[in-house]
């Protein structure tokens, strides 16, 4: 089954999506801005390409590692009133065990739960612990079975590599972290190989009224899946929570769209001072690599902080091989050592910050559903230039 996906991957390095250019309008009003117009302008783009608004009046919580996500996923969860909706690619048998009694004792208590895996990442998630899941009145859906199934389409290739946790309409989590122990594993284990090194990710809790988007995109996901019929979900509080304005973008493959990627073209081929990215797989397409390229030529500082140690031997060789043309424009690459980054995070001007589930590679232009907070708010930029760094 490996063999069968990873031959899908290669050949997806013949092509790519077409992809936009930025709106000529707004790049010619980019060469007069200042700082705050630039971010306007992007926001302008953002909202142009995702036919979807900026919602302002949240708070943004930055979760640095694992076991921070895993504690805001718990605190969240057992203060769960109404509605519990989760989604991760991966679940293992260890923390995926862990999870399942938290949601399983929330369910006893009258809230309801409903859960998506991805049938390849979670592959080790126990036929045992999803029945018992069940049998307490947990709604689990299994994302695109590795066999035929007369709910969905056999498809390979395209898997559910989100992560989202929302809770009452009101908190929602969202990054990288997948619910698994590798982030619990001992710090500088490098001799036995990444499954026992310890992991490095981010994650960001929400609360404001933007969790309707995370919300929306949940219930996208199970009615792609054609699960059972979810009830309508509680309503969001509109309250303000914070300042941020804050995006929820999705990667679907179906709608031929690649948002999370064509969003982030537009935002650096905007930027002006500075570009800052951590990705847990860096294989870009060609665009992605000529608009970091461009913007290294016009004076943008342009930073990317890539893994040097991953399941995946074959993503960072690929990746290398681009090292040389990209050094050559003025991008700087470091490769982090001591752990398995898995982080994917871009900070653009310092202002513009991007966290999710979204890879800069092409699986996850063109294979996986994706989704990515974006968020403007000058505080927060400042939090996530200072772990950048």
């Amino acid at each position: 089954m490996r063999r069968l996906i990873l031959l899908g991957f290669l050949a997806s390095l013949a092509g790519c999506a077409s992809l936009p250019a930025v709106d000529s309008d707004l790049m010619a009003e980019s060469h007069t801005a200042n700082g705050a117009g630039i971010i306007e302008l992007m926001r302008i783009q953002e909202e142009r390409l995702t036919r979807r608004p900026f919602v302002g009046g949240n708070a943004v919580l930055l979760l640095d590692d694992g076991p921070s996500t895993y504690a805001a996923m718990q605190q969240a969860i057992a203060g769960a009133k109404q509605r519990i909706d989760m989604e991760s690619y991966q679940f293992d048998a260890v923390e995926g065990t862990a999870f399942a009694n938290l949601l399983l004792q929330r369910r006893a208590q009258g809230v309801m739960v409903h859960v998506i895996y991805d049938a390849f990442g979670s592959k080790h998630f126990p036929d045992s612990l999803i029945k018992r899941m069940r049998e307490g009145g947990i709604e689990v859906l299994e994302f695109n079975p590795l066999r035929l199934s007369s709910r969905v389409p056999l498809d390979l290739n395209r898997r559910d590599h989100r992560k989202l946790l929302v809770v009452d309409g009101a908190i929602a989590i969202t990054g990288g972290v997948n619910i698994t122990r590798v982030y619990l594993n001992h710090p500088g284990d490098t001799a036995n190989g990444p499954g026992h090194m310890q992991w490095r990710d981010t994650d960001v809790r929400i609360e404001g009224p933007v969790v309707a988007q995370f919300e929306t995109l949940f219930a996208q996901s199970w009615n792609d899946q054609h699960g059972p019929p979810l009830p309508p979900p509680p309503p969001t509080p509109q309250v303000a929570r914070g300042t941020a304005r804050v995006l929820a973008v999705d990667g679907d493959p179906d709608d031929e769209r690649p948002l999370i990627y064509r969003t982030l073209l537009v935002a650096m081929s905007l930027a002006r001072s500075s570009i800052h990215l951590t990705t847990g797989f860096f294989v870009p397409p060609p665009a992605l690599r000529h608009a970091l390229e461009g913007a290294a030529r016009r004076g943008v500082q342009v930073q990317v902080i890539a893994p040097a140690h991953s399941d995946s031997l074959v993503a960072i060789e690929a990746g290398r091989s681009h090292y040389q043309d990209m050094l050559e424009a003025g991008v700087r690459i470091y490769e982090r050592r001591g752990v398995v980054l898995h982080a994917k995070t871009v900070v653009i001007d310092g202002v513009l910050s991007i966290v999710g589930s979204a890879n800069l590679d092409w699986r996850s232009v063109l294979f996986n559903d994706e989704i990515d907070a974006v968020i403007i708010d000058d505080d927060f930029g400042r939090q996530m230039e200072a772990l950048f760094k």
